[in-house]
């Protein structure tokens, strides 16, 4: 799945989604809502300009500094969707376990957690969404708050 600024369309292949529960063991209709509410949250950005100012900051940077600075997009997106999964349980929407569903697919869809899987080894100077860790405390940190202030992975340790 993934975000285009340019339409302001999120675009899901299905396909991902039953690696999602098939490969990565993190099943659940919630944990797939947690993936969309992450594309959702890049829309966020860009209507609120934090993209544009993303892609103007990226330009002219090493490939290993770019890939930082997209970590804590990545990681943003991931604290909006939490957001969004706060009010989501204030209308009494969510089954138990849903939250844990969604906070499981974090951990799995992490880039130490991927790299493991994959290669069968990690190279953190290459992630660029965060690691199992990072994207389960901002999605959770979201979660917790419902505030989108709270959502500031830009400045201060990740």
């Amino acid at each position: 799945p993934f975000y285009c600024p340019g339409d302001h369309k999120v675009y899901l292949d299905m396909t991902f989604f039953q690696q999602l529960d098939q490969q990565f063991g993190a099943s659940g209709e919630f944990a797939r809502a947690y993936v969309v509410a992450h594309e959702i949250g890049h829309h966020v950005q860009n209507l609120t300009g934090i993209m544009g100012k993303f892609n103007q900051m990226r330009q002219g940077m090493s490939e290993v500094d770019a890939n930082q600075l997209s970590v804590r997009i990545e990681l943003q997106a991931d604290c909006f969707a939490g957001v969004w999964a706060h009010f989501t349980q204030q209308k009494g929407i969510l089954e138990q376990g849903d939250i844990e569903s969604a906070l499981n697919a974090a951990k799995q869809i992490g880039d130490d957690t991927l790299q493991k899987k994959m290669q069968g080894y990690v190279v953190p100077e290459s992630f660029n969404h965060g690691t199992s860790q990072q994207r389960q405390t901002w999605l959770a940190r979201g979660f917790k708050s419902g505030k989108l202030s709270d959502c500031n992975t830009m400045s201060g340790p990740i």
